[in-house]
């Protein structure tokens, strides 16, 4: 099983950004969590990426059709602009979990909007990188039910 991990703009500034919301954790931490914790599940291979323009978002999404089983996105500030890249993932017709550090819910008001979501079987905040672990749990467990 092949998923894709998609992470959006300023996410490679995880560790140095806003730590009291975002925490300390850099994006390779992150990444390393979830290939330790992928071996915990038989065959699953993770792919990164990690981009600060939606247009390269975009073309790696639409890349992974026929490609992946399935992808993680956390589309950071485009989550709640980016009309295009809930499109790409209705195009795709992958099953899509999105990801959230931090409780998008708890914090300003437009921040509690998703573009990304309705294209998504769900959607994971507030747990930091425990977010993007219970992620791929789930998206896993998903696809196997397919």
């Amino acid at each position: 099983m092949k998923i894709l991990v998609i992470n959006g703009p300023n996410l490679n500034m995880l560790g140095k950004r806003e730590p009291e919301i975002y925490g300390t954790t850099t994006i390779e931490e992150i990444e390393k969590a979830l290939v330790d914790y992928a071996h915990s599940f038989s065959a699953v291979e993770l792919e990164f990426f990690q981009s600060n323009h939606e247009g390269e978002i975009v073309e790696k999404i639409q890349s992974a059709l026929n490609m992946f089983d399935g992808i993680l996105i956390n589309p950071a500030a485009y989550t709640h602009t980016s009309v295009a890249i809930g499109d790409a993932i209705k195009a795709v017709n992958l099953p899509c979990v999105e990801i959230h550090l931090s409780n998008i819910q708890s914090r300003e008001e437009f921040r509690k909007n998703s573009f990304t979501a309705p294209a998504c079987i769900g959607q994971i905040a507030g747990f930091g990188k425990n977010s993007y672990l219970a992620a791929l749990f789930c998206l896993v467990k998903h696809i196997e039910s397919l």
